[in-house]
This record gives structure tokens, sequence and C-alpha cells, in this order.
């Protein structure tokens, strides 16, 4: 679980490093516009790096974050799944390891092993 939220954030900082390089370097269409969408990949990659290495101390703040970046993901599959050609294999990807994610973070064992609690239940209620 906390591999597969590294790997999103490794995604995300490779990806944001590549736009900001080819916004500096490279020619495209809106310099300006590429070198911003390589900052905001690289700082939303921090994200799930920041939670993967939560949930390796198995800090229970962690896994709030974590389940974020799976259900921002759903999305860009989605998008990424009706696209054409080599994008439609990388939505199918990013949905897969997505909906693992959200199966291995809000399972029992998961809740247990970080420590987090479920509702309490008044008395009498």
């Amino acid at each position: 679980m906390a591999a597969l939220n590294a790997l999103e954030g490794a995604a995300l900082v490779i990806g944001g490093i590549y736009m900001l390089v080819m916004g500096l370097l490279g020619s495209p269409d809106s310099p300006r516009q590429a070198e911003m969408g390589g900052l905001t990949l690289l700082v939303l990659g921090l994200i799930p790096l920041f939670a993967a290495r939560g949930l390796l101390l198995r800090r229970s703040w962690s896994r709030g974050p974590a389940l974020i970046t799976q259900i921002m993901a759903l999305p860009v599959a989605w998008t990424l799944l009706r696209a054409q050609g080599a994008l439609i294999p990388v939505g199918i990807a990013l949905a897969v390891v997505a909906v693992t994610a959200l199966v291995l973070l809000l399972s029992p064992a998961t809740t247990q092993a970080l420590g987090i609690r479920g509702p309490r239940t008044t008395p009498g209620a």
C-alpha cells in the first residue's frame, strides 16, 4: 500500500520534472503554462510521497492523504481511458493501482495497523 502511494508520487514528480524541463528548454505552445504545470505536478507528487512515508511508519494521519490521492486518481484514470492510443493502457494501470490502494487503505487490517479506532457509540443510543 505504501509502495503504491510512493509509485504514484514518483510518477507525478517525474512528470513534473519532465514538464518543467520541456517548458524551460523545449518549445511548447505556452512555456509559462508548461512550467506552471510542471511545478504543480511536483507539489502534488509530494502528497503521496509523504503519505507513503507515513504509512511505512504506521502513522494514522497518513491514511487521509493516501485516500485523497487515490480518489483524485480515479477521474484522471477515467480521462486517460477515454483518450486514444498509448494513454489507454496508462489509464488502465492507474485505475488498477487506485482501486487496489483504496481497497487496501480501507481494509480492517490497515485500520488496525494504523491504530485508527472506529466510531464510538454512546451508551443507551
